[in-house]
């Protein structure tokens, strides 16, 4: 599981098996929810050695407001640093 930074300061949340991979994806412009938001830049992941744990996780960050608060409370710094104001 894993955020990025889009370059309109708003965060995306995705999952994947092969992050790097996925990550080049994206600053590529090969995926098409990103694409027009170029430069990305990832900030957070999280690692799982269970797909279905991962897509859960994102699941929940995606469904559920707290969840999603409390993760950008947790990774404010990051987020701030990222935009250049940190």
């Amino acid at each position: 599981m894993y955020v990025l930074l889009l370059s309109n300061s708003q965060l995306y949340i995705g999952f994947t098996d092969d992050l790097k991979k996925r990550i080049k994806m994206h600053k590529e412009g090969k995926v098409f929810t990103t694409k027009k938001y170029l430069p990305v830049k990832l900030i957070y992941y999280e690692c799982y050695l269970d797909k279905e744990d991962a897509r859960q996780r994102e699941f929940m960050l995606k469904r559920f407001g707290s969840t999603y608060s409390h993760l950008k409370k947790r990774i404010n710094n990051s987020i701030k640093k990222s935009q250049g104001r940190g």
